[in-house]
């Protein structure tokens, strides 16, 4: 396996091509499945993951006759990595998904989201919700709702300490590599259900972490983020939005799930009480249904 290449499909046995796809500013490596006449879902994963965040919903989905889109997002994997800290704006993150579906000449899917993943797909329903089919969001806020707690509320400033560690050039990146990423196994395992992450899982993303450039790009997100202040051009999110939260979550405080169901026109939430932060792992089937249930609720 390539350590310069990154993770691809074939080298998990999911059965899905990858491709590399221009979606405008920026080339993304994409796993695709199912058949192309089919509804189509976006997959986007979140931090420290990459499209292998969601290799146990490819299959089935595509199974269940969708076509299933999941992206390395830009900077992670083996999608493209700007150097600029700037081209990490969530506008940007955003564009990509568009992109992407316009790239593929897609009018509209189904977007779901986890972690960072949900914050750019919050970002689409309030500025492209015309690409949208369904939303479906994994235990992030709605960025108005996530603002307001992190200038408000001290608990999830505390919670959220480690967005500030980022700020530091060059130091996380160095600690980040010692004892064979330590600290990032060390984080999924700490803040997951006991045994949701195997050592296969952990020596996957171990691949995807250590592609020239990869974790570099992953903390800009982080960077970019926080020098841009960026707010939406809207707090109404009129698609159709499901919101799954673990309750256990150590990162995000729970009410930040009723926060965000109410900025949204026709939004649901779902909470499990027993998942973590890791929901998607924790409980696949759980979420599988609750996510094809939401689908049906598409045009």
């Amino acid at each position: 396996m390539s350590m310069s290449t990154g993770l691809l499909a074939s080298d998990v046995g999911v059965d899905a091509d990858s491709r590399f796809v221009d979606v405008g500013e920026v080339t993304l490596h994409v796993v695709d499945a199912g058949p192309e006449t089919g509804e189509p879902v976006v997959l986007l994963h979140g931090f420290p993951e990459c499209w292998y965040g969601w290799h146990e919903y490819v299959e089935p989905l595509a199974e269940a006759g969708y076509r299933v889109l999941v992206p390395d997002q830009r900077g992670y994997n083996a999608s493209e990595k700007p150097t600029d800290v700037g081209a990490y704006h969530v506008d940007s993150l955003a564009g990509d998904v568009t992109g992407l579906l316009d790239a593929l000449g897609v009018d509209d899917a189904h977007l779901v989201g986890h972690d960072w993943g949900a914050y750019v797909a919050w970002w689409v329903g309030l500025h492209a919700p015309d690409r949208l089919r369904t939303l479906s969001i994994l235990n992030v806020p709605h960025p108005t709702a996530f603002r307001r707690a992190l200038t408000r509320d001290p608990r999830q400033m505390l919670r959220s300490w480690y967005v500030l560690f980022f700020q530091l050039p060059y130091l996380p990146e160095r600690l980040a590599r010692t004892g064979n990423w330590r600290v990032l196994t060390d984080l999924f395992e700490r803040s997951s259900r006991p045994g949701t992450f195997d050592e296969a899982d952990l020596d996957r993303y171990r691949t995807a972490w250590a592609v020239e450039g990869a974790y570099r790009s992953m903390l800009n997100w982080y960077r970019a983020i926080v020098r841009a202040n960026s707010r939406p051009r809207t707090t109404r999110v009129e698609t159709p939005t499901l919101v799954l939260w673990g309750a256990n979550d150590d990162f995000l405080l729970e009410s930040l799930a009723d926060e965000s169901v109410r900025f949204c026109e026709s939004g649901r939430l779902v909470t499990l009480d027993d998942a973590t932060h890791w929901l998607h792992h924790e409980f696949p089937d759980r979420i599988l249904n609750e996510l094809t249930d939401q689908f049906e609720l598409g045009p």
